[in-house]
């Protein structure tokens, strides 16, 4: 009987071991840490290499992602390359990539998916980088946008600032 209540303390210790360390590691991990571990599946740029800088406006809002080194021809490319994409699956509401990088549950987003035919998309190439101009008449998608442009802004910390 002794064996058997010392294997079974063992086996709980273990356990709870597992369980708590399991826990540690899901917890440990802050949004900004996340974001930043996640980041080379959804963009090709390095987001150390990058600023996000995000410009709610009276209409909607302005995304633009510059590259922080002056003659980085590299990361504006593939800024541009990305941004451009970007631009073509937001125009069809297609907002998978910042719900892979950020959650599905990402504040604005589901608005923005099927409120899409009433938000117009366009690009821009900047030569540090580029930008994404979102720009609608409907107030429900407006507070989309800015809510979606908020949650980015925490979630993405110090590679990101607002304008």
């Amino acid at each position: 009987m002794t064996q058997y209540i010392r294997g079974t303390c063992c086996f709980m210790k273990v356990f709870v071991f597992l369980l708590l360390g399991n826990s540690f590691t899901v917890y440990a991990e802050t949004p900004q840490e996340r974001v930043h571990h996640m980041s080379h599946y959804v963009m090709p740029f390095d987001m150390e290499s990058t600023l996000h800088i995000f410009k709610m406006t009276e209409r909607g809002g302005v995304q633009r992602v510059i590259a922080k080194q002056e003659g980085a021809t590299d990361q504006v490319a593939m800024i541009q390359q990305h941004l451009k994409h970007e631009v073509e699956r937001f125009q069809r509401g297609d907002y998978s990539d910042p719900a892979m990088l950020h959650g599905a549950d990402m504040p604005g987003l589901k608005e923005l998916g099927a409120g899409s035919s009433n938000i117009k998309v366009s690009y821009t190439a900047l030569a540090i980088g580029a930008e994404i101009n979102f720009d609608t008449s409907d107030p429900r998608l407006l507070t989309a946008i800015h809510r979606w442009f908020g949650a980015q802004l925490s979630e993405h910390g110090s590679d990101a600032r607002a304008e």
